[in-house]
């Protein structure tokens, strides 16, 4: 099924079975985000995170470019006056502020990714990246500092001395380096990014979802809150997943030698 968007410049959604397509169509602008992509972009997480069809979402971008990051010419002027906000239905894209999603997302990531394309990474699950893709935090050449994250979660993936390399310079770097400082999960050749990355998020969407979403629960407890609140969860867990029908499909299927086949409940 396809759910058509409302025009470029903002998202559109293709359902493929559990999966969802979320797609960047403001290619004429190299999907720089402006407040109505952005507000879109929010909103179809939103429907992700309440469709219970759905297992696992890929975010990509139609065109050459995956993003210019943040359109500040029109966006500045609504972020200095308090008057941006995102839909009360939409969840933050850069898990900032607000509800936190509880269900993955896979990134592919081709051509120019820079600023909040680099902040959409490092708040995904899996990023795929095309070999000649380029990065660059380019913030503080424009005034202004990263606005989603990256000064805390890009010295927490690459080291404070490799991040800080390109947070305080907003010189680029290549796919290659993204790798390499732990940005992304995987190189391919140009133009297999979003193929390989609706592969792999179709193995997620064949996992149990309830196991899936209690790693995720855990991880971000650990990330935000700190080890001991997230250790402090896992018994609690264990007894909601090995009381699921999920737990007991797992345990057939392994007997039996078979593919296992999740309900989510």
């Amino acid at each position: 099924m396809t759910q058509a968007n409302s025009g470029p410049g903002r998202v559109t959604r293709e359902q493929r079975g559990q999966l969802l397509l979320i797609g960047l169509d403001r290619a004429g602008k190299r999907n720089a985000f402006d407040s109505a992509l952005l507000g879109d972009l929010s909103l179809a997480l939103g429907e992700y995170e309440g469709n219970e069809q759905l297992r696992c979402a890929v975010l990509f971008a139609h065109g050459a470019h995956f993003t210019a990051g943040l359109d500040l010419m029109e966006l500045a002027p609504k972020l200095a006056s308090g008057s941006f906000a995102y839909p009360a239905a939409g969840i933050d894209p850069w898990g900032v502020s607000g509800k936190r999603r509880t269900k993955p997302v896979v990134v592919a990531v081709n051509g120019t990714c820079w600023t909040a394309g680099i902040e959409l990474m490092l708040n995904a699950d899996i990023v795929v990246a095309e070999s000649d893709a380029r990065f660059a935090h380019l913030e503080v050449l424009r005034g202004i500092a990263p606005l989603g994250g990256s000064s805390v979660r890009f010295p927490r993936a690459a080291g404070w001395h490799a991040a800080m390399r390109y947070l305080l310079t907003g010189d680029e770097f290549d796919a290659a380096q993204a790798l390499h400082m732990r940005l992304v999960t995987e190189v391919v050749e140009p133009g297999q990014a979003l193929e390989r990355a609706i592969a792999l998020a179709d193995k997620v969407a064949r996992a149990a979802p309830l196991g899936v979403q209690a790693t995720l629960e855990s991880a971000f407890a650990a990330q935000d809150q700190g080890d001991s609140t997230a250790l402090a969860l896992l018994d609690q867990q264990m007894l909601r997943l090995i009381r699921s029908e999920d737990a007991r499909e797992g345990v057939m299927a392994m007997m039996q030698k078979r593919e296992a086949v999740f309900s989510g409940r």
